[in-house]
């Protein structure tokens, strides 16, 4: 993987409000791959005091958009398929894997899986990008 891309995609996460919202830190990425982690904290509780699914929604998309950008062009999103299939223990630490399992010039698809610390699958999601023919624009930052 590029260096620059890296460097760039992990500062650009470390900044980004919206996943400093959710404590979501990047701890590995390359190129079509990228893994996140998240604390599942008591603000990111539904009412039945499980994990809402957008909070898991909102970590397995963190890991899709590294994962998508990884190559050093734009890409975004069209489509996320999500399958919730368990909650975490309050107090987990929650992690989602991107990982791309198609690429074209135009399109590429990723599998996402997000788990907790005890290593419980708790949601999968097949994802679809469009790959624009752009640089990233923070790569010159």
């Amino acid at each position: 993987m590029d260096e620059k891309v890296r460097n760039a995609l992990i500062s650009q996460m470390g900044k980004e409000p919206f996943g400093k919202k959710f404590g979501i830190s990047l701890t590995d990425v390359q190129e079509g791959y990228a893994k996140v982690e998240m604390k599942f904290s008591r603000d990111m509780e539904n009412m039945f005091g499980m994990a809402h699914g957008g909070a898991i929604f909102s970590l397995m998309d963190a890991a899709f958009e590294v994962a998508s950008n990884s190559h050093g062009t734009m890409a975004v999103a069209l489509n996320m398929n999500i399958n919730y299939l368990a909650s975490p223990s309050k107090g987990a630490m929650l992690a989602a894997e991107a990982s791309e399992i198609n690429k074209t010039k135009r399109t590429a698809v990723y599998d996402i899986r997000a788990t907790d610390d005890s290593g419980k699958l708790l949601a999968t999601c097949q994802a679809l990008v469009y790959r624009l023919d752009k640089p990233l624009p923070f790569l010159e930052e």
